[in-house]
């Protein structure tokens, strides 16, 4: 974390496309949550969806297209990108391919988001949905199918790519070690927490963790805390049915590194624990982040709160980091956002009741929430019909241009 905010900024200058705002996301405080757990240790969180994608995946689908370029392996105007992805990875491709010229096809499983779907859409991909279970049928055999049968096609494979935890391996851990505050006694990492899937991320800061060990033997160790859905078999347990997006596996990904040295330990969270605590960053932290975020805070504490991690969390030099993966933009219309939105009532929104007399969002003030008067009705539903008379007439061409 830096000092003076007001002379800080994510970015330098005039950057060149969307792709030089990936990465560089600010490492944020998450002060009250730790005050609130009874923590003696700093809990700082990488907060990725300032990215320009909107997740960590940005980062290596950054770093998996250009070395694919200088390898030869993709060519802009004439390769056709395709990738099995629960909806990040694909972001940061779609976003890549819209700069860089290529087409691009996401299959994506069948429990994904609409928002992702709809925000693939808008960047130009075509979208295949595939059952969430692994058959021939699932997002990863299709895109094979696709691939066998399309010429120039290319799966760029962030489940074997070796530029999936190179990609931060160079970027997030750099980024973090640069940001602990000259005020800091102790600039070391002591924990460091992430969700896994593909286990890229975990990987490629663990790699570089050990790495600057060895060259540095003097520093204490990091502690590498892996923290996986109830459902996954990733950190042990029965495969099963996870609401979770963008964690969790039913096999382990070629780039994940599951023992030690690499991870020290594995932390299994499940939804209710994940979608809780995703909600309390958002109302107590104002960071709109993802349910996986919620997973990797969830995990954090009950890490923290162990005997096994009772020696950092009483430590108030101890650094904790938690990589928080993506924004909750992505799942506004899931029923575990929705549910309890609002939050539970308090005086202040029973005065507000008590002053205008009815319930704050019935507009009409009829009860239900629908117009009280045909009239108003019927001006409603005019309204309606003209916007989207206006809608429709709009094409995805008219606005970016002719599809590729």
């Amino acid at each position: 974390m830096s000092g003076n905010s007001a002379n800080q900024h994510h970015w330098s200058g005039v950057l060149s496309s969307a792709l030089d705002a990936v990465g560089h996301t600010p490492l944020i405080h998450l002060k009250r949550i730790q005050e609130a757990q009874g923590l003696q240790c700093r809990l700082l969180g990488k907060v990725e969806f300032f990215s320009a994608g909107g997740s960590v995946k940005d980062r290596i689908a950054k770093r998996m297209v250009e070395e694919a370029e200088k390898d030869g392996r993709l060519i802009p105007g004439k390769s056709v990108i395709i990738e099995p992805t629960s909806g990040n990875t694909g972001m940061g491709l779609a976003l890549a391919s819209a700069l860089k010229g290529y087409q691009c096809i996401i299959t994506l499983p069948a429990k994904m988001s609409l928002e992702k779907e709809v925000m693939l859409r808008a960047l130009g991909a075509e979208i295949v949905r595939t059952p969430s279970w692994d058959s021939p049928e699932s997002h990863i055999g299709v895109a094979h199918k696709l691939r066998d049968s399309m010429p120039n096609a290319v799966i760029l494979d962030q489940y074997s790519n070796p530029n999936n935890p190179l990609a931060h391996y160079h970027t997030t851990f750099p980024e973090i070690m640069a940001s602990p505050s000259s005020d800091f006694e102790n600039k070391e990492i002591d924990l460091i927490v992430a969700g896994a899937g593909t286990g890229g991320t975990i990987t490629g800061l663990s790699d570089a963790i050990r790495d600057r060990e060895k060259a540095f033997p003097e520093k204490n160790k990091t502690t590498v805390v892996a923290v996986d859905p109830v459902g996954s078999i990733l950190g042990g347990g029965e495969p099963g049915n996870y609401a979770v997006e963008g964690i969790g596996y039913d096999f382990f990904p070629e780039v994940l590194k599951p023992n030690a040295p690499s991870i020290d330990d594995w932390v299994k969270v499940n939804d209710d624990e994940a979608f809780a605590m995703t909600k309390l960053m958002i109302r107590k932290e104002a960071l709109f982040v993802g349910g996986s975020s919620g997973s990797a805070l969830a995990g954090a504490l009950k890490y923290l709160h162990s005997p096994k991690g009772q020696s950092i969390a009483s430590n108030p030099n101890a650094n904790v980091i938690i990589i928080l993966p993506d924004g909750v933009r992505n799942y506004l219309s899931k029923d575990w956002f929705l549910e309890g939105a609002q939050g539970p009532s308090n005086p202040l929104r029973e005065k507000m009741r008590e002053i205008i007399g009815r319930e704050l969002g019935d507009a009409y003030g009829t009860g239900s929430g629908v117009p009280s008067t045909r009239k108003e009705k019927k001006n409603d539903e005019a309204l309606n019909g003209e916007v989207s008379d206006k809608l429709g007439s709009v094409h995805l061409e008219d606005v970016v241009g002719e599809s590729k």
